[in-house]
């Protein structure tokens, strides 16, 4: 195992649930010393987002080390500022005002150590007036715009399946982390970064974001046709269904000649972009009584071959099996020594010199209390008086 590239970093690590651990999870899987900082077991408070032992929480904590340590001690905080001082990033997603309760605000932080940079990630931002709100990624998926242009017109609005403004609010943060690491190369100076759920959502909502910026139109409800790339959607085989994105004349050129249907592409109401936009519901009329004499698999192999874009709809097994998913080795092995050899998921960033390495499951609670404090110079008697009295 090689030291990885960001090994030279050390990231204190206060963060819970998901927004937060995902965050680090970029630097701890290239190589940071992340510590993740947790409340001791006689606090009474667990610092959790599931199980310690389930899939969640052992995906979003592996490389990480773990320390306990209650910050609401006054000899707490005091061992935490101390870290702070050989620390170069220290990431929290607590509610805005937690960090100042507490005095570990950036401004805090920063007389203890000006080349720190502080990431924090909030539900809707770290002003205004709903930033004392606590976030949730539903909450943050409704008002960020995505239920409403998710799931059928005239079904009411749809949750995405996966808890994208999270994972989306820990990418931007990792990444303006990062962005303040380069630039601390040149000033010198640490920065406080933020994010929130909210702004992640809306960023990720892009172009149908952008169609109410620049032509003040409101993206409604499209199910599982694409918004505005016709006709692309989902289409019943005669085993299931597939995905095809046949939009744009030359492609669309190829999926009549595929399927054997050029008379789709001279039909006037499909001839073109507009009028096939016109006519979407009689086009995919059309595509489905064309593709249902096929089988998914020798469809999507047929289509592919001749440059149309399509795809299987996996359940999840069914992704995991497929050739190009294991040649990307998306499922990613770790030994845990609580249970044994287990798979987590694979970044999706590829570095011909310096790839991801899952190095370590996600630590025991506090398991390396005793090595992180010892670093940080405290001795053998420090700490277990510390212990004693409930502040590790």
């Amino acid at each position: 195992m090689t030291a990885g590239p960001l090994a030279r970093f050390k990231v204190l690590d206060l963060t819970r649930v998901r927004a937060g651990p995902t965050a680090v999870r970029y630097l701890a899987d290239w190589g940071a010393d992340c510590i993740k900082v947790e409340m001791p077991p006689s606090a009474g408070e667990m610092d959790m987002g599931g199980p310690r032992h389930g899939p969640d929480f052992q995906n979003l904590h592996r490389n990480k080390r773990s320390v306990t340590l209650n910050l609401k001690e006054p000899d707490g905080k005091a061992i935490f500022m101390k870290l702070v001082e050989q620390a170069d990033v220290v990431v929290e997603n607590y509610r805005a005002d937690v960090k100042f309760r507490l005095g570990i605000d950036y401004e805090s932080l920063k007389k203890v150590n000006p080349r720190i940079v502080l990431g924090s990630i909030s539900g809707f931002g770290q002003d205004g007036p709903y930033a004392e709100r606590a976030g949730f990624d539903q909450i943050a998926q409704g008002m960020g715009g995505l239920m409403m242009v998710t799931g059928n017109p005239g079904e009411g609005p749809m949750r995405a399946g996966i808890a994208v403004a999270d994972v989306g609010a820990g990418l931007h943060c990792a990444i303006g982390i990062l962005i303040a690491l380069l630039e601390r190369e040149t000033s010198g100076q640490g920065q406080w970064v933020s994010s929130s759920l909210l702004q992640a959502m809306i960023s990720m909502c892009d172009f149908q974001a952008a169609r109410w910026t620049m032509s003040k139109e409101v993206p409604g409800q499209a199910g599982n046709n694409h918004p505005t790339s016709i006709p692309t959607g989902v289409f019943k085989t005669n085993d299931g269904y597939i995905n095809i994105a046949a939009s744009g004349g030359h492609i669309y050129k190829r999926f009549c000649e595929a399927v054997n249907s050029p008379e789709l592409y001279t039909d006037e109401r499909f001839s073109t972009d507009k009028g096939r936009a016109k006519n979407r519901d009689a086009l995919n009329d059309e595509i489905n009584k064309r593709v249902a004499q096929y089988s998914s698999a020798d469809l999507v192999e047929k289509l592919n071959k001749a440059g149309v874009p399509a795809g299987p709809i996996y359940k999840m097994d069914e992704m995991f099996a497929d050739p190009q998913v294991k040649h990307l080795k998306m499922a990613h092995p770790v030994h845990s020594p609580k249970l044994g050899d287990i798979e987590l998921i694979g970044q999706a960033i590829n570095m011909s010199r310096t790839p991801f390495e899952m190095k370590t499951a996600t630590p025991e609670q506090g398991e390396h209390t005793d090595d992180v404090l010892k670093e940080a110079g405290f001795d053998a008697a420090a700490i277990e008086d510390f212990r004693k009295r409930g502040v590790i």
